[in-house]
């Protein structure tokens, strides 16, 4: 099991920067932050730049890996968006992980973009997904497809073209695509925040689906990946308490989840926890490794 933490985008960097620094002195072995041009969980704080809070982060950290909570289609073009990657991974010393998905509210319609159903977002995703990873390991890329178009896009990749992509979705096709595009470098894989439920107990049962269908698809094509969970998504704050997150972290690992990722302690909702707690977890997470 490996852990991860969730720093988000909210406070200016003589703030946030100490942050990341102690997330790798207290033993995470990833740290991620959201990627929106506003967050509906928080509408009203001011919100920072994905791409640069990495960078600055990678700057102040030596080992732990940096990563997107994750990059969705809404806003991106993978011609222009594999530029940016190609620099974090470059001043990251290749510790950037790349998580994708479909793209939600409200960023969804920030730039005027038509209304898109469910099936048109995956299918968005998906193209987006190909492209990017084409644009990776590729030089003079040419594409016309539904939603991007890229005329002899340059890149000279060279050592990001293994750069792990970490697959967020809950239904069937958000489930192929992370097999498909997570299973081809050993960090890269699958995340969720699992279905909807109305309680805690069928959040966990939502999981033990979710994980059953990757299994399947999984045993269809032969691909390994790893499995991360936003343990904070279900109806109770993992860090609330160390027992309530190492319950949290055995049951994930009893569904075959190999990552778990919580959030940074908040003085008020939402992740309303203490740097105690923090601290305390901090210290038993070499004891949970082995599960």
């Amino acid at each position: 099991m490996r852990f991860g933490i969730v720093i988000l985008p909210e406070l200016p960097w003589r703030e946030a920067g100490p942050r990341w620094r102690e997330a790798e002195e207290l033993g995470f072995d990833s740290a991620w932050t959201y990627d929106h041009l506003s967050w509906g969980g928080l509408p009203d704080v001011p919100w920072y730049g994905t791409v640069p809070t990495l960078t600055a982060a990678a700057m102040v950290t030596r080992r732990i890996r940096l990563g997107t909570f994750v990059v969705s289609p809404n806003y991106r073009h993978p011609a222009s968006f594999v530029r940016e990657l190609l620099s974090l991974h470059d001043v990251s010393e290749g510790r950037l992980l790349l998580g994708l998905g479909a793209g939600g509210t409200p960023d969804d319609r920030v730039l005027g973009t038509p209304p898109l159903s469910p099936r048109q977002k995956v299918d968005r995703l998906a193209e987006f997904t190909a492209l990017l990873r084409r644009l990776l390991g590729e030089d003079h890329v040419d594409h016309q497809g539904e939603w991007f178009t890229a005329v002899d896009a340059r890149s000279n990749p060279g050592e990001a073209a293994d750069l792990p992509l970490v697959v967020a979705g809950n239904g069937p096709r958000s489930l192929r695509l992370a097999v498909q595009h997570g299973s081809t470098s050993p960090d890269g894989g699958w995340v969720t925040t699992g279905g909807r439920a109305d309680d805690q107990e069928g959040w966990w049962r939502s999981l033990a689906e979710l994980s059953a269908r990757l299994d399947e698809q999984c045993a269809r094509t032969g691909a390994t990946l790893r499995r991360y969970l936003s343990v904070d998504s279900g109806h109770r704050y993992a860090l609330q308490s160390a027992s309530a997150f190492a319950e949290c972290v055995e049951r994930a690992a009893a569904l075959g989840f190999t990552d778990v990722v919580t959030h940074w302690p908040r003085p008020e909702p939402p992740y309303v926890g203490t740097r105690d707690t923090l601290e305390e977890v901090a210290a038993l997470l070499p004891q949970w490794r082995g599960l």
